[in-house]
Order: C-alpha cells, then structure tokens, then sequence
C-alpha cells in the first residue's frame, strides 16, 4: 500500500499504472510496456516528452539563476522577457500578466485581482462571479467553487456563496436541451436564463462571467452556434467582464492561438497555464487589461505592497521553460500544424457518429470527445460505460480519459502525426469493440 493520497483518483482501488519515461507522444510504464499519450497527460504535454530544447532551457537557468523571487521590487530578466512575449500574444489591450504555478492559482489570483480592483475604482459591491454548471476550474478552495462538477464540490464544504460565486446552465445540448428544442431555442432559452441571473443578484453586483471556451474535464462542451454572441452581447450590456479559462484551450489546442480565437471571444480577462510550458515546469498566468492593472497601482502604493504573490510567482526556471515553449510553438509553425493534424483527427472522429454506443462525437483542433448515449433508450450510459472504454484504450496501450461522466476525451501533443492519429485511433477501435461486448453482456443496451 503506497503512502501517496492520490490526486483525483479513486482512493479505494489505488494505483493503476505507474509510468517510468517519455519520448515524443509515447510514455512507458515500469514493466517496459509502451502507451500512445492520447491525452498529452493531463491535456498539457504539447511539444511531447524528451524535448532537448525545453530540457537544455531548464538546465541552463538552473546554472544561471536557479531561483530567485518577485517580492519588494525584485525581478529577473527571464521572467520580464516571458511577460512581453506572453502579451504581445494575448488579444487583450495592453495586458499585464501575474505569473503563478497552476492553472488553479491564476483563478484564484483573478477573482483576487477582480475586487483589488472593484475596490480600487469605488466600486467594491460588484465582487460576485457567474461561473457555468459543468466547468472545471480548479480545485483550491476559490477555483473550486468556480467549478461546477460535483465531485469537485461533495464532501469538501466549499465557500461558494460566501465568495459571490453562482452557477447559471452549461451549454451542452446533448444532455441539457428540452424535448423538440432546436439549437437555437435552446441558446435562446439559457442566454435569456444568464440575464435573468444577473438581473435577479443585481448588475451593479456582478464583475465577471468565467467560461472555458470549450470545456476539458466536463467532456469538450462545444456551445450551440450563437452562444458566445449573445453572451457577449449580455455581458456588454451590463457591464461585467468576459474572463477565459484557457489552461487548456490555449497555445494551438484548438486549431488556433487560443480558443477565444477559435470561438470569437474577445476576453477581458484570461487565465493560462498548461501548454504554456508544454508542462516541463509548473507555471501558470493570469492575464488583466492595462486599465485594470493601472487602477490598483495607486491603492498599493498607499498600503506600501500590493499583497498578493507566491513564493514561486515568475520562477525563472519555469520562466526559461515557458519562454522556450512560446518560442518553438512561433519558429516551428506548431499551431498552423496542430490546425492541419487537428482538422484530420476531427474527420477520423466522425467515423463513430452513427456507433451504438455513441451519442456525440465533439471536438476543434486537437481536442475532442465522444460522448457514450445508449441510443436505444435514448439517455446516456452509466459512467462506469466511459471508465471501462478507458480501461481498455489503456489495455491497448493507448491513454485517454473518461469525462463528464459519460465521455471519452482525445488530446494528443501538438507534435502528433497523422500517421500517429491513425495509430491512435486502430487501438481505440479496438477499445470500444471490447466496451461494446461488455455493455451487451451486461444488459445496458
């Protein structure tokens, strides 16, 4: 029995695979058995493993400059570099960015930035924050009660409405639409269930509306056409910010720059973390307009410090890490390439639209998803249907996820080929024939 309290895991039934090594899209487990990484870990492996360039990055800081903090004034050269690059990138007007460790953390770190500044501009009712059913966005206490998965909520006691923190309708058609309602309706019907939400804590009240703009962990939604324009236009009226959890539709995931840009977002805020060092080194950012950022300079001047940080905050290891990453994604083209391959995994996706086990095939670039509906009794399967498929992708050798309860996630490293994808897909075929004889055997069909 190991003493580590595994995260996200079933406690019970305890460890399951236990990895050794990488090399590009492969990992390999301490029996020397090979696994094609069809979720690039935990959808943030982008350039692969065994990435000289990224490994050299780390090494060469550790001799220069193995760490060193932000606090009181101080700065490194690395971590300045990394912030201009990182917001000459970013589609936000004169962006500043807070460098944390975690994608958690920068959410936390922007519902903090969000009342410095309310605060700041005299404006300190307007704290609360509308988040979606079915997100995730982190696990620490506050990025958890963004979070609108139950299993991230049960048993842990969460603060979410001492934080201002509501939840208004996922925008996930498959499960969450009424019988004989269009597309469209539905949009209409949980745009309209948004305004009145926001009407009912009053607008004065209400800073910023949080969304991925296509969700990971609660199984790669995809709005409905139309949902984030009338969003938006909602969200205008009243004058409450567009924040964009892109820790893991950002840097070339989607098919583009950042799935803002997939989805025609134009965010206020935005939070990133993940692909932004390619996960060699732990490092996040949560990105504000200029505006924001030159509000709160005059109220921490008065208290002497602006009281947030991390011990790690801009670690320059992570630093040179990240800065490499965001370089070789610009020399090597990777997100035109990830659009390329990513446009060829969507079509070999497709292929399952009409299986018996399937309901929805989901996806842009390369993420995506399909989702397991038993189309005979027209509802979804059991989620131990989607646990037992990714039991036996694994068996195959190949590592995806069960998510959202009743889908199976795809999101290989950017660098993957499409001979690769077909790879990829030979032993997921494979997987699901097997799931299928065990759905039939135990009578769920």
């Amino acid at each position: 029995m190991s003493s580590l309290i595994l995260p996200s895991s079933n406690l019970k039934t305890g460890i399951n695979l236990t990895l050794e090594k990488g090399d590009g899209i492969y990992v390999y487990d301490n029996q020397g058995n090979q696994y094609l990484e069809g979720m690039a870990g935990l959808w943030c492996t982008s350039l692969g493993y065994n990435n000289q360039e990224l490994i050299d990055a780390a090494t060469n800081q550790l001799h220069n400059l193995s760490y060193s903090h932000m606090f009181g004034g101080k700065s490194h050269d690395i971590g300045t570099e990394l912030a201009e690059k990182l917001t000459a990138m970013v589609p936000i007007e004169n962006a500043h960015v807070f460098f944390g460790n975690s994608g958690s953390d920068a959410n936390d770190t922007q519902i903090k930035l969000l009342h410095y500044y309310f605060h700041a501009i005299g404006k300190p009712e307007k704290r609360k924050i509308i988040a979606r059913k079915r997100s995730y966005h982190g696990i620490t206490v506050a990025s958890a009660c963004l979070t609108g998965l139950e299993v991230n909520h049960t048993n842990f006691d969460l603060p979410v409405e001492a934080l201002g923190i509501s939840h208004t309708d996922a925008p996930y058609y498959l499960r969450d639409s009424l019988p004989g309602e269009t597309e469209a309706q539905f949009v209409d019907r949980i745009v309209g269930n948004l305004e009145q939400q926001i009407l009912a804590e009053g607008p004065d009240t209400v800073a910023a509306f949080i969304a991925e703009p296509i969700t990971g962990a609660s199984g790669v939604i995809i709005p409905p056409a139309g949902y984030y324009e009338k969003v938006q236009a909602l969200l205008k009226k009243y004058d409450i910010f567009f924040w964009a959890d892109e820790v893991i539709c950002g840097f070339g995931r989607t098919g583009n720059d950042f799935g803002s840009t997939t989805m025609d977002i134009k965010p206020d805020m935005m939070s990133l973390a993940k692909q932004l060092s390619s996960a060699y080194m732990p490092i996040s950012a949560a990105v504000i307009r200029g505006d924001m950022y030159e509000a709160m300079i005059e109220p921490s001047n008065e208290l002497g410090v602006f009281g947030h940080g991390y011990t790690y905050s801009a670690h320059p290891v992570a630093c040179a890490v990240a800065l490499k990453t965001l370089q070789i994604y610009e020399r090597d083209n990777i997100f035109a390439k990830a659009a390329e391959t990513g446009d060829y995994l969507q079509s070999q996706l497709q292929q399952y639209t009409d299986h018996p086990l399937v309901g929805e095939v989901r996806g842009r670039g390369l993420i995506g998803a399909i989702d397991l509906h038993n189309k005979a009794k027209g509802e979804a399967f059991p989620a131990a249907v989607s646990y037992h498929l990714a039991k036996a992708c694994q068996d195959q050798g190949l590592i995806l996820r069960a998510v959202g309860g009743t889908a199976i996630a795809f999101c290989p490293p950017l660098i993957i080929t499409t001979a690769q994808i077909d790879e990829m897909m030979e032993k997921f075929a494979k997987a699901i024939a097997v799931t299928e004889a065990y759905v039939k055997a135990e009578g769920l069909m």
